[in-house]
C-alpha cells in the first residue's frame, strides 16, 4: 500500500512539473520562430534578455513591477476561485487610486495616520465599485463580465470629469500636467535603498502580506472552503447550507478591495499624485498573471516576476534593433502555452486516474471470482 501511495504521489508530482515545463518549452520554441520570422537571431535575443534581465538594477525594476502585477493577479484570482470573471479590476484600481490620491492630498495629519487612511480608502472604493457588479449579479442575474466592462468605462469617465482644474485636479509642471494635489512628504510610503541598483518600493511588504492572507483565508478557513465549493458547484454548496448569493457578493467585494491596492505602490512610493500618466491596463495584465499562476499565490508571484522580467528585457531589445511588438507576442504566447499545457496534462492525469481505478476494480472482481471458485 505504501509503495502504491508513493508511486501515485510521484506521478502527481511529475504531472505537476510537466505542465509548466511543457509550457515554457513550447513558449520558447514559438517565440524563437517569431523572432526568426523577423530576420533576427533568437539565440542572441535570449542571451541579451538573460544578461540584461539579471543585472542588479533590472532586478529592482522587476520587483517593483511585480509588486503591482502580483496584487492585480490576486484580485483577479479571488474571482476565479469563485468562478467569477472580474474584468472590472482595471476600473476598480484606477478609481480607488484617484479617490485615495484626492484624500491623501487633503490630509494634514501625521503620516502614521494618513497612510493607513489612504490605503483603507482605496480598498473601500475598490470594494464598493466591485459590489455594484456583485449586487447586480445576485439580484438581477446580470453577468459580471458585462457589468464590470461597463463599470470600467464609467470609472474612466468619472476620473476624466473630476481630474480637471477647478474640480479635483490642478495644473502641475508649468501648466502641462493635470493632477491631484501631491501627497505631503509625511504620507509617502517607505522605500528600500539598494544602492546603485536603485530604490525598491516598500509596498512589496504589503504585497507579501496580501499573498499570505489569500493563501490562509482560501486554504485554511471555513469561508475559503465555502468559496471554493460555490465555485466548483453552486448546487452542492447550496445543498450543504451555503448561501450562494452571499458568497458571490462577498467574493466580488473582496476582489474589489484587493484591486484597490493595485495603484498604491505607484501612488505611495513613486508618483505621490494621480495624473493622466497613471498606469492603466494593469487589471487586464492581472487576468493573464492569474491564469499563469493557476490562482495559486506562489504561482501568481512567479507569473508577476516573469511579466516584469519580460517587460524589462523586451523594452531593452527594442533598442537593440528588435521589433517593439515582440513583448506582446511573447506574453500572448506564454499565456496560451500555459493554458494549453495545463489542459493537456490535466486530461492525461484524469485518464491515468481512470485507468488505475479501472485496473483496481478489475483486480478486486478477479479476486472475488477466484474465491468463489475455490469455495
Amino acid at each position: 500500500m505504501k509503495k502504491l501511495t508513493s508511486r501515485i504521489d510521484k506521478e502527481r508530482l511529475l504531472l505537476g512539473i510537466a505542465a509548466p515545463l511543457l509550457a515554457v518549452v513550447a513558449a520558447l520554441v514559438v517565440t524563437a520562430l517569431v523572432i526568426l520570422a523577423t530576420g533576427k537571431n533568437p539565440g542572441d535575443a535570449f542571451s541579451d534578455m538573460v544578461t540584461y534581465g539579471f543585472a542588479s538594477d533590472s532586478q529592482v525594476y522587476v520587483l517593483n513591477k511585480a509588486t503591482t502585477y502580483y496584487l492585480a493577479g490576486i484580485a483577479v484570482a479571488i474571482g476565479f476561485r469563485m468562478n467569477l470573471f472580474n474584468i472590472g479590476v482595471d476600473g476598480q484600481y484606477r478609481l480607488a487610486a484617484f479617490i485615495a490620491a484626492v484624500l491623501g492630498g487633503a490630509l494634514t495629519v501625521p503620516g502614521w495616520i494618513a497612510i493607513p487612511l489612504i490605503i483603507v480608502s482605496a480598498m473601500a472604493t475598490g470594494a464598493l465599485w466591485a459590489a455594484i457588479a456583485g449586487v447586480l449579479k445576485v439580484t438581477r442575474g446580470v453577468s459580471e463580465v458585462i457589468s464590470t466592462i461597463m463599470l470600467n468605462s464609467i470609472a474612466t469617465a468619472v476620473i476624466a470629469y473630476l481630474l480637471q482644474p477647478g474640480r479635483l485636479g490642478e495644473l502641475q509642471q508649468g501648466g502641462t500636467l493635470v493632477s491631484t494635489k501631491p501627497l505631503p512628504s509625511a504620507s509617502h510610503f517607505f522605500n528600500i535603498d539598494t544602492g546603485p541598483a536603485g530604490v525598491l518600493d516598500g509596498f512589496v511588504v504589503v504585497a507579501v502580506l496580501v499573498g499570505l492572507a489569500y493563501w490562509f483565508v482560501l486554504g485554511r478557513t471555513r469561508f475559503g472552503f465555502d468559496l471554493r465549493t460555490v465555485g466548483q458547484s453552486e448546487s452542492a454548496a447550496s445543498a450543504s447550507g451555503v448561501s450562494v448569493k452571499k458568497m458571490i457578493a462577498t467574493s466580488m467585494i473582496i476582489s474589489g478591495a484587493v484591486a484597490g491596492l493595485i495603484g498604491m505602490p505607484t501612488l505611495l512610493n513613486e508618483s505621490h499624485q494621480y495624473d493622466n500618466s497613471f498606469p492603466t491596463g494593469i487589471g487586464f495584465t492581472g487576468i493573464a498573471i492569474a491564469l499563469l499562476g493557476r490562482n495559486n499565490p506562489v504561482g501568481i508571484a512567479l507569473g508577476a516576476l516573469l511579466w516584469g522580467f519580460l517587460e524589462r528585457t523586451t523594452n531593452h531589445l527594442e533598442f537593440q534593433g528588435y521589433d517593439k511588438e515582440i513583448l506582446g507576442v511573447i506574453q500572448g504566447v506564454i499565456v496560451l502555452c500555459v493554458v494549453i499545457a495545463y489542459e493537456v496534462v490535466g486530461r492525461y492525469g484524469l485518464k491515468r486516474q481512470q485507468q488505475k481505478v479501472g485496473a483496481e476494480l478489475a483486480a478486486q472482481a478477479a479476486a472475488a471470482t477466484k474465491k468463489q471458485e475455490v469455495a
